[in-house]
């Protein structure tokens, strides 16, 4: 199952037991997925427009604690008419003074998550959202997010007003306001694991990198001690370049305070550097000077 279809069998399992809160999650399902048909008698039957079994069986469940009507029973358009008067319309925006509570937007949001929300696998990436039939329910969906003090934003996808996070954290404080705990957990874990493989993955990307510029530079170092034996002699250099040089090329992996140490008086990094450095300049003196006697 993936970790969408794992929030929507939480939620779906997690009951109110305050009344106004059932309603309004009720209101949340009737809006986002309620249908209603109309047989030859002329009674009524309610339903939602889902594939998902657990939405179907809580929608149910809870048009059965709040109007005692068992799934299957024909409304008159009375019955009907009550139910939409206190729950809201198909398709609309539910009634504010059902959610004015803020459990009742708690529960608001269960209804909406499990009727037309879904995310992404948080392994791969971070992103919610809820796919709403018009503007005013996404609106509506929005400001009960913004409730809470977390930033939705709504994006126009074909004909259809998406609602969507996708910080991390955004998510996180989402399923902790839905009470959806376990998922909660299992995404922090998630979260923790991934931030702790990109601090790996980072570190060592830059001890690849400082390794690859120690290389590097010590190619560099060599390429230019060697041409300073050939063109020069390092029978000319001061004693202290010459001690550098021989002992660079004695140890060409070294870094530079291992090269420190060789030398007799040991040196300091810097003090190692300062005479690479010198070294290098000579080097490069040595070619312009050849350069311009052809």
């Amino acid at each position: 199952m993936s970790f969408s279809g794992e929030v929507k069998k939480e939620l779906a399992t997690r009951m109110s037991s305050a009344r106004h809160c059932q309603l309004a999650e009720f209101a949340a399902i009737i809006s986002f997925c309620g249908q209603f048909g109309r047989d030859n008698e002329g009674k009524y039957a309610l339903g939602f427009q889902t594939e998902n079994e657990a939405l179907v069986k809580k929608g149910f469940t809870l048009l059965e604690k709040l109007y005692n009507i068992e799934a299957g029973f024909r409304l008159t358009e009375q019955e009907l008419d009550n139910i939409m008067q206190k729950a809201g319309g198909v398709g609309e925006p539910v009634n504010p003074l059902t959610i004015k509570n803020s459990c009742c937007k708690r529960a608001f949001l269960r209804g909406a998550f499990l009727s037309v929300g879904s995310m992404s696998d948080p392994r791969k990436g971070y992103h919610l959202e809820f796919v709403c039939n018009n503007e005013g329910q996404a609106k509506q969906l929005q400001q009960v997010i913004r409730t809470f003090g977390i930033e939705a934003k709504i994006v126009l996808r074909k004909k259809y007003y998406v609602v969507y996070l996708k910080e991390g954290s955004a998510i996180v404080d989402l399923l902790n306001v839905c009470e959806a705990t376990v998922s909660l957990m299992n995404l922090e874990n998630l979260r923790i694991l991934k931030e702790m493989r990109n601090s790996v993955n980072r570190q060592v990307n830059c001890e690849t990198a400082n390794i690859s510029k120690t290389v590097n530079a010590s190619a560099r170092q060599i390429e230019d001690i060697e041409y300073i034996r050939k063109h020069y002699g390092f029978e000319r250099l001061s004693e202290t370049l010459r001690e550098m040089a021989e002992v660079r090329l004695e140890n060409p992996d070294a870094p530079l305070k291992e090269l420190g140490d060789y030398l007799a008086p040991p040196v300091g990094k810097s003090g190692v550097n300062h005479r690479l450095r010198k070294l290098s300049e000579l080097a490069d003196r040595l070619r312009l000077s050849e350069i311009s006697e052809i």
